[in-house]
C-alpha cells in the first residue's frame, strides 16, 4: 500500500492536537499510519495477535478466525508490518507476527490531547 509510513519513517513527535501546526511530512507519515490502523480486517488481526497466548501468531492461525484467505490475510499483515505496528519473525517456513508495543502508544499518545495525556502519566 503507497503512503503508509513503514518503521523507517517515525511517527511524528508532534500531535495534531498539540495546538501547533504539524508540518506537511508529519502529517503524511501519520495519516499512512492511520490508513493502516483503518479497515477492520486489519484491526481483527492487531486484536488477534495480541490476544494469542504468546502475543504473536502466524497467518495460518489467523485465515479462519477472520474469514479470509492466506493472501489476503498476508496482504495485510504486510501493511501493519511496513507501517511498523507489527514485526515478522521468520522461523523454518512459518513467519510468526507480534504486536510493536512502543509503535501502538506512540499513536496513542499522538492522538491523546495534551492535558488528557498529562494527568494518565501520573496515575
Amino acid at each position: 500500500m503507497e503512503g503508509v509510513g513503514t518503521a523507517k519513517t517515525p511517527t511524528p513527535a508532534v500531535s495534531p492536537l498539540a495546538g501547533e501546526p504539524m508540518k506537511r511530512a508529519d502529517a503524511e507519515r501519520l495519516a499512512g499510519t492511520l490508513k493502516a490502523f483503518a479497515d477492520p480486517a486489519r484491526l481483527r488481526l492487531l486484536s488477534l495477535i495480541q490476544s494469542a497466548p504468546e502475543g504473536e501468531a502466524s497467518v495460518s492461525d489467523l485465515t479462519a478466525p477472520l474469514g479470509l484467505s492466506q493472501p489476503t490475510v498476508s496482504h495485510h499483515l504486510r501493511i501493519l508490518t511496513e507501517a511498523g505496528l507489527l514485526e515478522r519473525e521468520k522461523r523454518g517456513v512459518w513467519a510468526y507476527y507480534r504486536l510493536v508495543p512502543s509503535a501502538i502508544a506512540a499513536i496513542a499518545d499522538l492522538l491523546t490531547p495534551p492535558r488528557k495525556r498529562a494527568v494518565r502519566k501520573t496515575r
